[in-house]
């Protein structure tokens, strides 16, 4: 599909957004678009072709991405749209990931939004204070929130405005100890008894076999699957962090099948456009096994890398093999597991046993 044969614009169509289409009329064209994009459709109201405007799309088709922001840019007022936009730029040189570009941008438009036409520069430690009380006795944010929105507020302050750096004593609410979300070992199996298709068994069993968070699923390449030493490298993980993780040998003949079958050129997991797999498909996937197999558990796909860890802790692995294998910063991290597993309590007696051991004849049902 040659692009300057289309004249591209941005619109919308029954309420959604989409990208519109349109090229004079030609049988050879209408088949190159429809061969580059199984999602085009075609519109009897506008008389024209259209996408859906999602971001492997824009990227397909040169087309800038959306600004993350650009609609509660609005509802800032024009005194504090440049901190904003400041804001952004420097996230945008630090090479932030989108995720926390999105977190510290909607956490520092919150602010600018509420102080309306006071200017953010002028704003004291005090004053920043208050909006942090404001926010955690009047609005009840939870610790996360909170984090998340002090981060942000330092951030452009330290980093944007080059202040000195910001210390604020603001009381949290405590965060719940929340053990990690595992399945057990013949729940695992009986989830990918669900799938028969190669490329969604695939995932799936590597994401368990390996450990993966769903993003590092999302971002396999080819070209880190070495099969002469067995590894896999992780590329980019959490922390910007690359990491080898150990290649499970069951799994080759399902992934030669799936090579053979969908011939992937860049990335392992392809979707329709040639990007990367979403990580909302995978966990998509992952949901509708789980509803075939009948568990009914309040657990997402990152429960798979939970289990993984739990199943190696309780095969007898080392726990600082296993936090190479996470890509853990601190074996705090991986200790956690430790809570979960069975394999230190499987030898542990409980009092009552061994009372009743020793007095069984007294406690005898007559």
């Amino acid at each position: 599909m040659v692009l300057e044969n289309y004249h591209i614009s941005l619109g919308k169509h029954r309420d959604k957004n989409v990208i519109w289409i349109a090229f004079p009329y030609s049988l050879k064209l209408k088949e190159d678009l429809k061969k580059s994009f199984k999602s085009a459709r075609w519109s009897n109201t506008q008389k024209s072709w259209y996408l859906p405007d999602l971001k492997s799309v824009r990227e397909k088709l040169n087309i800038p991405l959306n600004v993350i922001g650009a609609t509660i840019l609005n509802k800032i007022h024009p005194i504090n749209k440049d901190a904003y936009l400041k804001m952004q730029q420097m996230l945008n040189l630090k090479a932030y990931s989108d995720n926390t570009k999105r977190v510290y941008l909607s956490e520092f438009a919150h602010l600018l939004v509420i102080i309306k036409k006071y200017a953010v520069d002028d704003l004291t430690p005090r004053r920043l204070k208050d909006y942090f009380l404001y926010c955690v006795e009047e609005l009840k944010m939870k610790e996360r929130k909170m984090n998340g929105k002090i981060n942000a507020v330092k951030f452009y302050f330290e980093q944007v405005l080059h202040k000195p750096k910001m210390f604020f004593d603001i009381p949290r609410p405590k965060k719940p100890v929340t053990l990690p979300k595992m399945l057990s070992k013949n729940e695992v199996k009986k989830i990918f008894a669900q799938i028969k298709n190669t490329k969604h068994l695939l995932a799936l069993q590597l994401c368990y076999g390996m450990g993966l968070r769903v993003s590092e699923l999302e971002k396999l390449k080819l070209a880190h699957i070495n099969r002469d030493r067995m590894q896999v490298l992780i590329e980019g993980g959490k922390g910007k962090k690359d990491r080898y993780v150990l290649l499970p040998e069951s799994i080759l003949p399902l992934l030669i099948n799936y090579y053979k079958a969908y011939r992937p050129k860049v990335w392992l997991f392809e979707g329709p456009y040639g990007n990367a797999y979403s990580k909302s498909s995978f966990q998509k996937i992952f949901k509708k096994a789980m509803k075939k197999a009948n568990i009914n558990k309040a657990i997402g796909i990152h429960g798979l890398r939970h289990s993984y860890a739990t199943h190696l802790l309780e095969s007898g692995a080392d726990i600082r093999f296993i936090q190479e294998l996470l890509g853990h910063n601190s074996i705090k991290t991986t200790q956690v597991y430790t809570h979960v597993t069975n394999r230190s309590k499987l030898n542990i007696e409980s009092p009552l046993d061994t009372l009743n051991a020793k007095d069984n004849t007294n406690f005898a049902i007559k």
